[in-house]
């Protein structure tokens, strides 16, 4: 479907959407965000909100760089897999905005079971803090506190495991 020349121009990257006990998801206000991606209406930031993500390293299984991603960002390690994506989720970067020679971000997705303690979340764990505040929010509303190059990938996920958080509601 793809060749190799075009898939590695993607970053490959992992994506974990947090789920409590009542459904509700883990979502993290970044701490800051390139210039590029604001714009003028969006100057207070009303698109930092976002769930943990991040790189994928060379020769590391998706799982692991969940997990990984998961306790660099949040301090979590109380947390049970649940299911992962079992394609490519994908986006381009906008105009302007780089990040080293990728153009965009190919995503797989985990949905894991937050089974600790929140005083267990520790947006300070790591030497590199991607968030500065946290909130449970629904699926349903992450799309839209996204930024907009993204937002496609958000709706495809939350299509994906809306089904999983429905039936973490009947627990």
């Amino acid at each position: 479907m793809y060749d190799e020349t075009f898939l590695n121009q993607f970053r490959p990257n992992v994506g974990v959407a947090l789920f409590n006990e009542q459904g509700r998801v883990f979502l993290g206000r970044r701490a800051k965000m390139a210039s590029s991606v604001r714009s003028g209406e969006n100057a207070a930031g009303e698109w930092r909100w976002q769930m943990p993500q991040g790189g994928i390293d060379t020769d590391e299984h998706v799982v692991d760089a969940a997990y990984r991603e998961l306790k660099e960002e949040t301090g979590v390690s109380s947390a049970r897999l649940l299911s992962v994506t079992p394609g490519w989720l994908w986006y381009r970067f906008p105009e302007g905005y780089r990040k080293r020679d990728w153009i965009g971000q190919r995503q797989k997705w985990a949905a894991m079971l937050f089974e600790g303690d929140e005083s267990e979340i520790d947006l300070e764990a790591d030497d590199h803090q991607e968030f500065d505040d946290w909130r449970w929010g629904e699926l349903e509303e992450a799309p839209s506190l996204i930024v907009p190059f993204k937002r496609h990938v958000y709706e495809e996920l939350m299509a994906a495991f809306t089904p999983l958080r429905d039936f973490i509601r009947t627990l």
